[in-house]
């Protein structure tokens, strides 16, 4: 799945890319910012986490859609903060969540899809 940076969506095309991306990638993460730039350090912080255990992930930059991704991610996740990481279709949490798994060693596990 391949999102372009800089794309203008409007609100119902940020919902299907949500559920799209929710439904078909085994993780996935939407951050502010793109893997290779992130814009936040949250973003960072989830990223360097979710790298710490797999090699390969998805990731969705929020920025320029930034209010109808908060919405469309809402109603999957019951949450409007971004990072927001999703695993096998169910939402995991954002970095702090992520850094609270990785503390209990239960990070590594919950991001195996297999």
């Amino acid at each position: 799945m391949t999102f372009t940076p800089g794309e203008q969506l409007s609100a119902e095309e940020v919902a299907e890319r949500v559920d799209s991306a929710v439904e078909d990638e085994e993780v996935v993460l939407f951050m502010k910012g793109t893997s290779m730039m992130p814009q936040c350090g949250y973003s960072r912080r989830a990223l360097e986490l979710i790298g710490k255990h797999r090699d390969e992930f998805e990731t969705v930059d929020v920025l320029d859609n930034l209010d109808a991704y908060r919405e469309a991610l809402s109603r999957h996740s019951g949450w409007e903060t971004i990072p927001q990481t999703f695993v096998g279709g169910e939402f995991v949490g954002g970095s702090d969540v992520l850094a609270e798994m990785e503390e209990r060693d239960e990070l590594g596990e919950t991001l195996r899809t297999e």
